[in-house]
């Protein structure tokens, strides 16, 4: 434990050369071409406490990858809205057409009418009988404001 925190503590005391070689070292590759020695430092203590500890779960990785590839700017406007995933015991209640639709977010999936399912679109599906984006049916995304077609209440 002290050795880390020896190494912590002296990275700001580095010169900028000593901090790109260091990178070099940890990273296997050259540091961003004008990566300022305010970001390196930062970076430097992530990768030694990575190196030491452990890194991001891979469940963390993937949900990462896909904010990033949704706000890639080539990619036009998202298509999806970054939102928050639904913690388990949140309920989402819908009314559709005079029935209220109770639906429980449980760590297996959405539990509704004492079934689970794996994803709101099964139970759009199951509700409405046509195929819907269950995330919009359920009003968790903007687009759910503004249906393109008659959502039958």
């Amino acid at each position: 434990m002290d050795d880390i925190s020896h190494k912590l503590g002296d990275l700001p005391n580095l010169s900028r050369q000593q901090l790109l070689d260091l990178w070099q070292k940890l990273c296997r590759r050259p540091a961003p071409v004008g990566l300022r020695r305010e970001l390196l430092i930062p970076f430097l203590t992530y990768r030694i406490q990575e190196n030491t500890y452990g890194g991001l779960k891979p469940s963390t990785r993937a949900e990462l990858r896909r904010i990033a590839t949704l706000l890639e700017p080539s990619r036009g406007p998202a298509k999806r809205p970054v939102r928050a995933r639904l913690k388990p015991g949140t309920r989402i209640v819908r009314t559709w057409r005079g029935t209220a639709h109770e639906i429980f977010v449980a760590d297996s999936g959405f539990e509704y009418q004492g079934r689970t399912y794996r994803s709101l679109s099964e139970i759009a599906r199951k509700i409405t009988g046509t195929r819907w984006s269950g995330p919009a049916f359920f009003g968790l995304n903007k687009r759910a404001s503004q249906p393109s077609h008659s959502d039958g209440q």
